[in-house]
């Protein structure tokens, strides 16, 4: 039996990670420590997750002209990423995103889009053909908008399953949510989108309601340490609870997350064991350092849910 084919198409970032006691107010200098420079983007980030796990992946992106964008290539093919339908943008740099990180592992983020912007509709169609084979799409939001729409479009027409993780944070229109099988928000995306907030399990309750009601079949609306809201359409909802770990950073977590699960979900698993695999993934990765070095491989997952009782 070939292996269930994934399509990712998304943002490619060098992240810049500083650590701080507190965050900087408006012109206050705080000294940080643990400078890393580490490669992320949503997109990347969900395809190595995804790429680790063992999923049969393609990732639809762009780099800037660049050792950056150079070095990021080879890393992800690295990570079992078929990389052909990544091009390098001429006389655009790579995207940047600028993290400080508190002692409490939150985080502020800064975004330079470079490269991704260069992610149009006629970029897209060089590479339609991997969507319109593949089982999956994974989108997210770190590239332009009518991109996202067109990929959607097209894997809907071709029975190729939509499953979007709305971040960051923004409006959508009506008519991609309607091309969405799964979506994976957030508290304050799913707010974003549905104007309900989600401060408890009523409000998880309503706010997937809400997205079910604009044609979502499957909605999981992430909680943080929480674990996650999970809902099916005509099903009552209920909280799917994570791993307590001890956690140092949760930078690259929700993009872990998504990687993980789309990959269960690709293998076979039921959606209960596919969140929990993907909940061991991301345990795993807040434990660590950084967006893509923290990425958990596939032995380590499946060792850990071993030791799990």
């Amino acid at each position: 039996m070939s292996m269930a084919k994934l399509v990712v198409m998304g943002s490619i970032n060098v992240d810049h990670i500083l650590n701080l006691e507190s965050f900087p107010r408006p012109g206050e200098t705080v000294k940080g420590e643990q400078y890393q420079v580490a490669f992320g983007g949503k997109g990347a980030n969900q395809a190595v997750a995804a790429g680790r796990c063992g999923a049969d992946i393609t990732f639809i992106a762009c780099v800037g002209q660049d050792d950056t964008g150079e070095r990021i290539c080879q890393h992800l093919a690295k990570d079992n990423i078929n990389t052909s339908s990544i091009e390098v943008i001429e006389g655009e740099t790579t995207g940047a995103a600028l993290i400080f990180v508190n002692q409490q592992g939150e985080n502020v983020i800064g975004i330079s889009a470079g490269a991704n912007r260069a992610l149009t509709p006629d970029y897209f169609l060089r590479y339609e053909q991997a969507v319109k084979d593949a089982d999956v799409l994974l989108l997210q939001l770190e590239t332009p908008l009518e991109t996202v729409q067109l990929a959607a479009e097209t894997a809907k027409n071709h029975h190729t399953k939509v499953i979007l993780n709305p971040a960051p944070a923004q409006k959508i229109p009506e008519q991609l949510l309607s091309l969405v099988d799964i979506i994976t928000p957030n508290e304050t995306e799913a707010e974003c989108l549905t104007d309900i907030a989600v401060k408890d399990d009523a409000g998880a309750g309503k706010a997937a309601q809400a997205l079910h009601d604009k044609g979502i079949g499957t909605v999981i609306i992430t909680l943080g340490n929480r674990g996650v809201w999970l809902s099916e359409k005509g099903q009552e909802g209920k909280i799917v609870p994570g791993f307590k770990v001890k956690a140092i950073d949760t930078i690259a977590a929700g993009d872990t997350f998504n990687g993980a699960l789309v990959t269960g979900l690709l293998e076979g698993k039921e959606m209960l064991s596919a969140i929990r695999f993907a909940h061991a993934a991301a345990a795993i990765a807040v434990t660590r350092q950084g967006a893509q070095p923290a990425i958990p491989w596939r032995n380590e997952i499946d060792t850990f849910l071993s030791e799990q009782d």
